[in-house]
């Protein structure tokens, strides 16, 4: 049903004159561009604020220039989106795929957007293999049909005794879970699916990279009629050379680049054991200034670690780490008080925000003020006249963040009317609620968007941690 019904709507079309209207111009006319894709979080998901990641804003990028809209398909498994794609039944596969030699017997590519390696994955406490040959007699699992199974054929035959079992069923995320809960010894998965994971399995660990660095791209059905393939290819070229795509690559990934395994567990137990006594408060702050609860949470966070009685050498105080001329001005009395150090920490960024430059747009908008609650604003609008000197966009987070540090160096900040600045710290400041955010977000939505207090010894348990009351 589905094959016939993506057939009638590629099949070709006559213009007025009588004359074929070639695939790129049958699409526009239809106003529609049918896409195969799979649900990963480095693909296409349904985020807190609706339909995201790379692959979906990538896509609709290109559609934005087609002037149609985007019908995603997600098929139950990779074999399925390739068959789609060489079968004509829809226009094109974004679906972060490795240029493979048997991918290409049944589709082509076009430029790569991106770059990874594949990695061998294994959970921290186990034995760490060190060669392929360290893999005899346990257990790897990998998704079928994936390019994973084609590089360990290749391995197989260096190292006949090399086995492995394909997963028809489950995602490469999926498998990766199995290696964090020790139902597997080890698993294969993209660099970039490995940096995302980590967040929410810490101890996950890469053994080695099994590949060389490898070219992702979209894949497209062989056809003599080249309209949409040229459209695709040249849409690419043009994100490179514009620094639009390094923009998008940076969006998802460039708060990622340290991860810190012993900063990442310590805050998945807070987030069980001292996040559910804030949550209210940070959910009622978040409804008055129509924000995200969970963005205030991370911000609160990175400020004292949820602790109400946190203190600074320099005298901010409370959660939300306010000074006492921002306290006095937003008429919070007492700073170690949670409700009020949240609502007035919440009102200060809702400010930050709209005092922003309109042309400034989401998800940067969020981003410039963060920094701006770490750095101050003139310090942050200091940076963005760096940034356009330096041939930068002042209103792109990627661009601005390069400039922040130079607030420290005489010949940059001599310049500036704010003068000299630790540009640093709101970097680290801004990828590190980033990385709190994404994690906060999916440790809340595995629990059905809602934190209930947790039983402290029964929580300590799972987490594999030594109960103390005083956390």
């Amino acid at each position: 049903m589905l094959r016939s019904l993506y057939i009638s709507l590629l099949g070709p079309l006559l213009a007025g004159c009588g004359e074929p209207l070639n695939l790129l111009e049958q699409i526009k006319q239809d106003g529609v561009l049918y896409v195969a894709t799979r649900n990963s979080a480095t693909t296409y998901y349904e985020g807190p604020e609706g339909k995201t990641g790379f692959e979906y804003d990538l896509v609709s990028s290109f559609a934005d220039e087609l002037d149609v809209e985007v019908k995603f398909i997600t098929p139950s498994n990779l074999a399925d989106i390739i068959s789609m794609v060489s079968r004509n039944e829809v226009h094109l596969a974004a679906a972060g795929l490795t240029i493979t030699e048997p991918r290409q017997h049944w589709v082509r590519f076009t430029p790569p957007y991106q770059e990874i390696t594949q990695q061998l994955v294994y959970r921290m406490g186990s034995k760490r293999p060190r060669t392929i040959k360290d893999l005899q007699g346990r257990h790897l699992e990998v998704v079928a049909n994936s390019s994973h199974v084609d590089q360990l054929e290749d391995l197989q035959a260096a190292h006949p005794d090399l086995k492995w079992m394909e997963n028809a069923e489950l995602d490469s995320d999926e498998l990766l879970n199995l290696v964090w809960e020790q139902i597997i010894d080890f698993s294969i998965a993209d660099s970039n699916e490995v940096t995302l994971n980590q967040r929410f399995y810490p101890e996950l660990r890469v053994a080695f990279d099994i590949s060389e660095p490898q070219p992702l791209a979209w894949a497209l059905p062989k056809s003599e009629d080249n309209s949409l393939y040229q459209a695709a290819s040249d849409f690419v070229r043009r994100m490179k050379d514009s620094g639009e795509l390094n923009t998008l690559i940076e969006r998802y990934y460039g708060h990622l680049e340290k991860f810190n395994y012993v900063g990442t567990r310590t805050y998945l137990k807070h987030i069980q054991l001292r996040l559910p006594r804030y949550q209210p408060t940070f959910e009622l702050a978040a409804d008055k200034h129509e924000l995200d609860w969970r963005l205030l949470a991370a911000i609160g966070y990175q400020e004292s670690h949820w602790d109400p009685n946190a203190r600074s050498p320099t005298g901010v105080r409370g959660i939300m780490m306010l000074t006492l001329p921002t306290a006095e001005y937003l008429g919070v009395k007492n700073r170690i008080d949670p409700a009020q150090s949240i609502q007035g920490g919440s009102t200060y960024i809702a400010n930050l925000i709209d005092r922003l430059p309109e042309q400034i747009q989401e998800p940067d908008r969020t981003w410039f003020a963060l920094a701006a609650y770490n750095v101050g604003l003139g310090h942050l609008e200091d940076a963005r006249i760096i940034t356009e000197i330096r041939g930068g966009n002042p209103d792109l987070w990627s661009d601005v963040k390069e400039s922040l540090p130079l607030l420290s160096r005489r010949k940059w900040y001599q310049k500036t009317k704010h003068g000299y600045a630790r540009g640093r710290e709101p970097v680290h400041y801004v990828e590190n609620i980033r990385s709190y955010y994404d994690i906060l977000v999916w440790f809340s939505e595995q629990n059905d968007s809602v934190i209930a207090y947790p039983d402290l010894k029964e929580t300590s348990k799972v987490l594999n941690l030594s109960f103390s009351p005083a956390l």
